[in-house]
């Protein structure tokens, strides 16, 4: 699913961020990526939905080589990513049936499908109930759901977070990682930036910590590993 052979990303100011990655993610598994500010998690994720293209190495992506890309051919990648950020990223003036809806739309879903689909993910993450509510009339733990709604109705084989727990209390994580869980055990890979050291312990999934641009630690079933 994802495979990263001496995979280096310098910045233009000379800064590294990542050093001679590398590593393989198989379908199905749930991965925190952790590791203190700065170590590269970001980057990490950044890569693998191409927002950043690696410096050196081979990045191979459900089956695409990344940096083999031409521009036009990115969206289609993107299509079998799911995204969820730690800033929600919901369109502030469109209902939660309508943000999670307009996913479908980017792809050309009938309108059939899309009453069909939406409904049903919004089931998931315990929101229809919400389905007409926009973003400023929900908690920060229900626009974080309608997020992940709008990361999986297109059954995407990965799913990509970057600190999904950050701006959440203790409480709202844990029902946060729930689904997170419940998404994973139906067939879809995870692959999750943290600092929530709560939930890595709890979690007890794989665990690859970065420091200083190198990977240092990958462990079946790890725990979070630093006090932050």
């Amino acid at each position: 699913m994802i495979q990263m052979n001496g995979v280096s990303k310098v910045y233009s100011n000379g800064s590294v961020a990542l050093s001679d990655i590398n590593v393989q993610i198989d379908k199905g598994e749930f991965v925190f990526v952790v590791g203190p500010s700065g170590a590269g998690k970001s980057t990490f994720i950044k890569l693998v939905f191409r927002e950043e293209l690696p410096t050196q190495g081979d990045l191979v992506v459900n089956g695409r080589n990344v940096g083999d890309l031409e521009p036009q051919e990115v969206p289609y990648l993107r299509r079998g990513l799911g995204i969820v950020f730690q800033d929600y990223r919901l369109l502030p003036n469109r209902t939660a049936y309508e943000n999670v809806a307009f996913a479908m739309q980017v792809v050309e879903s009938s309108h059939r499908e899309i009453q069909k689909r939406v409904p049903h993910v919004l089931d998931l993450v315990g929101l229809r109930q919400k389905a007409r509510h926009y973003p400023t009339q929900m908690s920060g733990g229900e626009q974080q759901r309608i997020a992940i709604a709008r990361a999986i109705v297109n059954n995407p084989v990965i799913v990509i977070a970057d600190e999904p727990t950050g701006n959440l209390d203790p409480e709202t994580s844990w029902e946060i990682m729930k689904i997170f869980d419940r998404i994973n055990q139906n067939g879809t890979t995870i692959v999750m930036a943290t600092h929530d050291k709560t939930v890595v312990d709890g979690m007890r999934k794989r665990v690859i910590a970065i420091e200083k641009s190198r990977i240092v630690r990958d462990e079946a079933k790890g725990v979070y590993g630093y006090e932050d």
